[in-house]
């Protein structure tokens, strides 16, 4: 029993390439750019500065998000490397397929199914929260019971405009990856036009004496908060899903992962300097920081077209998050770890129509019933884990003789990996000990699954028995 056997890079391109499971070729280094931003800005920029800076950071939330920035750019370059040499949906899980072997790659998936699952809930609740803000703003409101998830206490049963949200998004993906692209790259242009006509009005009302102290918690205070906004870079991960459906991948894969991680890592230092800057931190405790920010100067008709904002920029995250998750089922469930029916394409639109259907199913129930104001931290813990598996395999690639050396390659290895690992192993030390006993057991419902079904229907394992047939 064989748990670390691998598959080579040129057998996984090969069988990304079979006529009868292929996805179509549709987008370029704009698409993916678009599609990196779509998922990065959005509930993290809206929703966690002004926790972050209350709680933890102050004013030095700055440095919070540029030791996040960071590690995730170290990671990005790794990203971006595996992206360009093996390009195939799966992100993390294929690349640990080709360096570590099955057993570690499905951690690494199942670890991803935590990341994008949860995360895709996550950020239906929070478009809910939104968008009943901004209705309530012209009269209209949800009955209570069906404004919220599961919580006696409130009155509330189920979150309905989270589910709606979640079956529309769904049912675009369903249409076509470039359909899906076309709808992400106009929100997007949007969103950040929201995010800029916020810095270009902010900085007028900048009190420099708000930034003082500027460490109020400490350095402690910067490690948690940057810890806690990592939550906002969620997302360029997910562009190295989008693998199997990129022209000239080897080109495109790099540019799209690192130029909406750089952009979006600016965007977010000015914005926190200018929040901080225009409300003394203590104040920012709050929802939506950044509207907030807009009604203390009294500019609230502003506030309105940022809630606007929020809201398109939440949409696009969770488009992004649910192409992610389905993307990673179709590429476990054709190496047999999972179902075959989660990877069986449309013939029509080229997409796996059913596994999308399954996933808005499982997201539309934990982000309709289950109150996900806690999971961001474990959604954190288990994207930190992929970065860091990502830097090592880096190092195994490159030992890798039979590897391709075209396309993208990592700066200065070993140091950037090496680099990677402990700037993002050093992030989920600074989250809470529930967090990791949650992850831990995550992991071992993972090993159960593997063994009970992963193990048996593995591709590998049904070649591995019919080569011993045949002998």
């Amino acid at each position: 029993m064989n748990l670390f056997r691998k598959k080579s890079i040129q057998a996984l391109i090969q069988e990304a390439g079979k006529k009868d499971v292929t996805l179509k070729k549709d987008l370029g280094a704009f698409d993916l750019s678009m599609l990196g931003i779509g998922a990065i800005i959005g509930t993290g920029i809206f929703v966690l500065t002004g926790v972050a800076a209350a709680e933890h950071a102050g004013p030095a939330l700055i440095l919070s998000f540029i030791i996040s920035g960071l590690a995730c750019v170290f990671a990005a370059l790794c990203y971006a490397e595996f992206a360009s040499v093996v390009p195939v949906s799966g992100s993390a899980y294929t690349y640990s397929y080709a360096t570590f072997g099955e057993l570690i790659a499905w951690i690494l998936g199942w670890d991803l199914i935590l990341e994008y699952g949860f995360a895709c809930s996550a950020v239906a609740s929070g478009w809910s929260g939104y968008f009943q803000g901004l209705i309530a703003g012209f009269g209209i409101h949800f009955p209570k019971i069906l404004s919220s998830a599961y919580d006696p206490a409130h009155g509330t049963f189920v979150d309905v405009p989270a589910i709606l949200i979640t079956f529309i998004i769904s049912f675009l993906l369903t249409q076509g990856v470039r359909k899906s692209a076309r709808f992400n790259s106009i929100m997007v242009i949007i969103k950040l036009a929201v995010v800029l006509l916020f810095i270009g009005v902010g900085v007028w009302y900048v009190k420099p004496h708000n930034w003082s102290p500027f460490m109020p918690f400490g350095f402690s205070g910067v490690a948690t908060g940057a810890a806690t906004v990592f939550f906002a870079y969620i997302g360029f991960d997910a562009v190295s899903t989008a693998a199997e459906e990129v022209r000239n991948p080897q080109k495109n894969m790099p540019i799209g992962i690192i130029s909406s991680l750089l952009i979006c890592t600016a965007l977010y230092i000015v914005v926190s300097a200018i929040l901080t800057g225009i409300v003394p931190y203590p104040k920012l405790d709050v929802k939506n920081p950044v509207a907030f920010a807009l009604n203390y100067i009294h500019k609230d008709w502003l506030a309105g077209f940022i809630s606007l904002g929020a809201i398109i920029g939440i949409t696009t995250v969770l488009l992004v998050m649910i192409y992610g998750q389905t993307r990673l089922f179709y590429a476990i469930s054709r190496d047999g770890l999972l179902p075959k029916v989660f990877s069986k394409v449309d013939q029509k639109h080229q997409t796996p129509k059913v596994n999308t259907w399954i996933t808005c199913l499982l997201v539309s129930i934990f982000s309709g019933f289950i109150p996900l104001s806690k999971l961001a931290d474990l959604t954190n813990i288990g994207t930190l884990f992929a970065f860091m598996m990502v830097a090592v395999g880096i190092l195994y690639l490159r030992k890798n003789k039979n590897a391709p050396t075209t396309g993208f390659r990592v700066p200065f290895v070993p140091y950037i990996p090496i680099l990677a690992f402990f700037f993002c192993g050093y992030l989920t030390l600074q989250l809470p000990r529930v967090t990791w006993i949650a992850f831990v057991v995550w992991l071992v419902i993972g090993l159960v699954v593997y063994f009970g079904y992963g193990r048996r229907h593995s591709t590998l394992n049904n070649k591995v028995s019919e080569i011993k047939q045949v002998g």
